[in-house]
């Protein structure tokens, strides 16, 4: 009996990151509808449309008002391109999948990788923890396309270090196809020098020099491996931009700190580090320390990066727990003899689902970020230079209309990140006036509570064209004097 209860527990074992991924997969096309919360998911969309189109990368902008013509690369062309096509062929509900089902092997990947060292109980509990601190940052952009390229890059990293192996020639060409997926790339870059010095400091002593060889020449070719994009060494260039975005950063909500007065995912997930390491005595190895305190406090400084700490950080940590905690250690396993046939049963019934849920469900984006009728209103009044809340700008590059600033932050700079913000916020009032007519604007779009758009209600020389119960259109009418409330201008038809 204990043989046959050890035989059902190592086939269990062996299929239960499939099941895992499958699960994954159904509750976020259940949500579907919460990947599309991103603005930015419409220029993604439209640039990967653009590239198929004219069979060429952007090198210089071609959506805004502002900045056209103006020095641009897109270093997520492939994932741009996958979105793009994707939502030709079935409307949102391409989009979500694609980016469920991404995301649903990174963490079946997450949880392979764990149960090499813990057995399925703490699988299960690791990998449901890192899905609800991943969870505010999944959205179909193109990160999630490279998590799972992101999961297998630092898991095998990892289980080279502690093998004291060579590193396998796939894990390079695993480095160009996430170069060209996402920026993130650089991050796995960075990570090579850490895991490598976990790798020496584990080896003997004798094998140490050709450690460092061997994890050198990786280095460089895995380097080498990132420039194999269209736009080469400039690829690595690009993350730059975003950095020299300084205070710029701080408005946007993803690029913010975390905040511990209302507590979420991330923050409990620190706190319940913490207690582990108080009530267990958890004690790591340096470099595991040195790794998943840096990945915490990435996490900690900017938002976005919760879904890294949340992939990552439980593999640094699995090997050191196994060793701590005896008893969470896995079953010896090996592949199961009916491993294929489990792979196939789980490929088919996701398409089964795949095709039952975009029958039965309505994919769309939050009206919040997709001002459809308000675009619609100024595309008929035949305006074309609109000054727009930042958070609508995706919506606008998506349905034709050039932008006065969208999210791609690093186009557009510092300066005139902070000067927007500053002006449709009243911050500097004189800014508000000066850019609509230094940019010779005809329209606003703003959110109904913009401070911009409540004085604008009462200037003369500007309209109220459209407003709905989220966004108000003011168009310049040089006719219009305020002396009361003015009435909505009614559409001609």
């Amino acid at each position: 009996m204990s043989a046959r209860l050890a035989e059902y527990l190592r086939s269990v074992q062996c299929t239960l990151p499939l099941w895992i991924g499958l699960v994954i997969y159904i509750v976020l096309l259940a949500g579907g509808n919460w990947l599309l919360t991103d603005p930015d998911t419409f220029w993604q969309i439209r640039v990967g449309q653009r590239i198929v189109e004219h069979r060429a990368l952007p090198v210089a902008d071609m959506f805004s008002l502002t900045m056209r013509g103006q020095p641009w690369i897109s270093t997520q062309w492939l994932a741009q391109v996958l979105y793009g096509e994707v939502y030709a062929l079935w409307g949102w509900a391409g989009p979500v999948a694609l980016a469920s089902l991404s995301i649903a092997a990174a963490f079946a990947l997450l949880a392979g990788f764990l149960q090499r060292h813990l057995g399925t109980v703490p699988v299960v509990i690791l990998t449901a923890a890192a899905l609800a601190v991943a969870w505010p940052h999944l959205h179909a952009r193109p990160h999630v396309l490279a998590l799972p390229v992101m999961v297998a890059w630092v898991g095998s990293l990892l289980a080279s270090a502690e093998r004291g192996s060579g590193l396998s020639l796939w894990l390079v060409a695993l480095m160009t196809l996430w170069a060209n997926l996402h920026g993130s790339f650089v991050f796995g870059l960075a990570l090579i020098v850490p895991v490598a010095c976990d790798a020496l400091i584990n080896a003997d002593r004798g094998a140490r020099g050709k450690c460092i060889r061997q994890w050198s020449i990786f280095a460089v070719a895995a380097l080498g491996a990132s420039m194999v994009t269209p736009y080469g060494w400039n690829s690595l260039l690009a993350a730059r931009a975003i950095l020299n975005l300084g205070n710029a950063l701080s408005l946007i909500s993803e690029w913010q700190p975390v905040d511990f007065g209302h507590p979420g995912p991330i923050e409990w997930a620190t706190l319940a580090a913490f207690a582990l390491v108080l009530l267990a005595g958890v004690k790591f190895p340096p470099m595991r320390v040195l790794l998943f305190v840096a990945l915490l406090f990435m996490a900690l400084s900017h938002r976005r990066n919760a879904d890294v700490f949340a992939l990552v950080s439980p593999l640094v940590i699995a090997t050191p727990l196994a060793l701590r905690f005896k008893w969470l250690s896995s079953l010896p396993s090996g592949r199961s003899p009916h491993h294929t046939i489990h792979v196939l049963s789980v490929a088919m019934l996701a398409a089964v689902i795949t095709i039952g849920a975009s029958s039965l469900r309505t994919y769309k984006p939050d009206a919040g970020i997709m001002p459809e009728a308000a675009v619609a209103a100024l595309k008929q009044a035949g305006v074309t230079r609109v000054f727009n809340h930042y958070g609508f700008g995706g919506y606008m590059i998506f349905a034709g209309l050039p932008p006065f600033i969208d999210g791609r932050t690093e186009l557009y700079g510092e300066a005139f990140v902070l000067q927007h913000a500053a002006a449709q916020m009243l911050r500097r009032p004189a800014d508000l006036f000066s850019l609509l007519d230094r940019y010779n604007i005809e329209a606003t779009l703003f959110n109904r509570s913009t401070p911009a758009a409540l004085l604008l209600d009462h200037v003369d020389g500007w309209q109220k064209l459209f407003i709905d119960d989220r966004v108000v259109v003011h168009i310049r009418d040089r006719a219009a004097v305020h002396s009361v409330d003015p009435d909505i201008k009614p559409l001609e038809d």
